[in-house]
């Protein structure tokens, strides 16, 4: 059965008359007929009886009448729905995303996103970069924001729209020896840090800090949010995405400290999608917008960063 079949059915209950209905539907009469016909034959039985002159629905006819009515609406609304979603107004997108990156940057896209697409449902996974891979690879995630080059598995073909790079910057509390110092040397900072705190976020980590976290004689290697909440306290001091640690130095909880002996680090992260040959929806694409719009405002696109999501 189909939508013209139960808006005739609909039409002939409601106006007790096939003529009518053919001429409210504008429709020739035995295109009418032929459709009723062909619901009776999927419902498996006569939706109307005569009547008199007239027509009434049968037993089974009005049993029927109201999930008729009931499925015509939802088939509306879906419809409706369905021109909304190739418009952006309305669907679903998912975002897998480095947990680093959840917070102080993706935190105010979603809210504006939010608030011009008020009928996208819209999901964000967080994580490591190994857990959202798997995200992508089967379709969970629409777009997926992790660390580049992926290094992705060779039955997932990622393809990245915008690349953003961020510093990686040491940080300490206020009250932390090492933050009463504008510069450091990394001797210093393995002396006073007590202890260094050592956070695995890269695929591979930069050489140098490699050798640096060998040195140490006083580590703890945690998870992000463990280590943040360390540094709060005055515990530690470590080497941080900037995503990860731009709120706090801004509000003045945390303190950047250079290291003198140490060339600048920097982490490279892209917005990407699968290659599937299936463009994204109107609604991936604003929310794709809105990354890049974030990343222009921070200062953090690279060069590199011109490529379009493939769209409808």
């Amino acid at each position: 059965m189909d939508l013209h079949q139960l808006l005739v059915f609909d039409h002939i209950a409601r106006l007790g008359s096939y003529g009518k209905a053919a001429v409210e539907l504008e429709l020739a009469q035995p295109t009418l007929t032929a459709r009723i016909q062909a619901l009776e034959r999927a419902v498996g039985g006569r939706l109307f009886v005569r009547h008199g002159r007239g027509i009434m629905l049968s037993d089974r006819g009005a049993a029927f009448l109201p999930y008729a009515r009931r499925a015509i609406e939802v088939l509306r609304e879906g419809v409706e729905m369905g021109e909304r979603a190739e418009q952006g107004t309305a669907g679903r997108v998912t975002l897998a995303v480095l947990e680093s990156l959840s917070g102080y940057f993706l935190g105010p896209v979603i809210a504006k996103f939010r608030s011009e697409h008020p009928d996208v449902a819209v999901a964000v996974r967080a994580g490591n970069h190994e857990s959202l891979l798997p995200l992508l690879r089967d379709g969970i995630a629409t777009l997926g924001l992790v660390v580049w080059p992926a290094n992705a598995p060779r039955d997932l073909t990622l393809r990245p729209i915008l690349t953003l790079r961020e510093s990686v910057v040491l940080v300490a509390a206020p009250r932390h020896p090492l933050a009463r110092r504008a510069a450091v040397t990394t001797t210093e900072l393995l002396h006073s840090a007590r202890p260094f705190l050592w956070m695995r976020w890269w695929l591979a980590a930069p050489p140098r800090l490699t050798q640096l976290m060998e040195r140490a004689t006083d580590t703890v290697t945690v998870p992000f949010a463990t280590a943040r909440e360390m540094v709060l306290s005055g515990s530690g001091a470590g080497f941080f995405p900037w995503m990860q640690v731009a709120d706090l130095i801004a509000d003045g909880r945390l303190r950047q400290i250079k290291v003198r002996d140490l060339p600048t680090l920097s982490r490279v992260s892209a917005l990407v999608q699968v290659e599937r040959g299936v463009p994204l929806s109107a609604a991936a694409t604003a929310l794709v917008d809105g990354v890049r719009s974030r990343a222009e405002a921070l200062k953090l696109l690279t060069r590199s960063s011109d490529a379009r999501p493939r769209t409808r």
